[in-house]
C-alpha cells in the first residue's frame, strides 16, 4: 500500500505525512514543475506542467489498495475504478457510492459558470484548524479501513 497525493497546492500535505510515518506507509508526493515541492520523508516525484499531467502520472502509478488524496473529482473517479481508496482535503471520502453525482455537480456548475456573465468567483473559504483535525481523522479511518480490508495490518 502506498499513499499518493496531487500536492499541487494541497493544504494538507504534512498531516498525511504524520500519520504515514505512524503506520509506516511510504506517501509519494506528485506536483507539476509550477508547484515544486520538498520533503524530507516522501517521496517527490515532479511532473511537466502540462494540463493534467500530475493526474495522469498519479493514476498510472495507483493501484488497488492505496490511498489517493486529491481534490479532483475527475482523479477521485479513475483511482475508484482502479479500486484505490480516495479522499478530498476535507476529509470527505470518495466512494462508488457518490463520485457520480459529485461528478455531475462539477459538470452542472462549469456548464452554469459558463453561461453567466459573472467570471468572477470567490476563492474557496480560509482554511482551519477545525478542517485540519476534520481532514486528520478521517484520513486516519480511511488509512485504517485500507489496512484492515487489505490484510495488511501492521500496528
Amino acid at each position: 500500500m502506498k499513499i499518493f497525493v496531487d500536492a499541487d497546492a494541497c493544504p494538507v500535505v504534512r498531516i498525511v505525512e504524520n500519520i504515514a510515518k505512524k503506520y509506516q506507509v511510504p506517501v509519494i508526493l506528485l506536483c507539476d514543475t509550477n508547484h515544486v515541492l520538498s520533503s524530507d520523508c516522501s517521496e517527490v516525484l515532479i511532473v511537466g506542467a502540462g494540463a493534467d499531467a500530475v493526474d495522469f502520472k498519479l493514476i498510472s502509478l495507483c493501484h488497488q489498495g492505496d490511498i489517493v488524496v486529491t481534490q479532483d473529482y475527475g482523479v477521485a473517479a479513475m483511482a475508484l475504478w482502479k479500486m484505490a481508496y480516495a479522499i478530498h482535503q476535507s476529509g470527505k471520502w470518495y466512494t462508488d457510492e457518490n463520485i457520480n453525482q459529485m461528478l455531475m455537480e462539477r459538470h452542472l456548475a462549469k456548464k452554469a459558470r459558463r453561461g453567466s456573465s459573472k467570471n468572477h468567483l470567490k476563492g474557496p473559504r480560509k482554511r482551519t484548524t477545525e478542517d485540519d483535525q476534520r481532514f486528520a481523522e478521517s484520513f486516519e479511518r480511511l488509512l485504517c479501513k485500507a489496512f484492515v480490508i487489505g490484510g495488511v495490518w501492521k500496528r
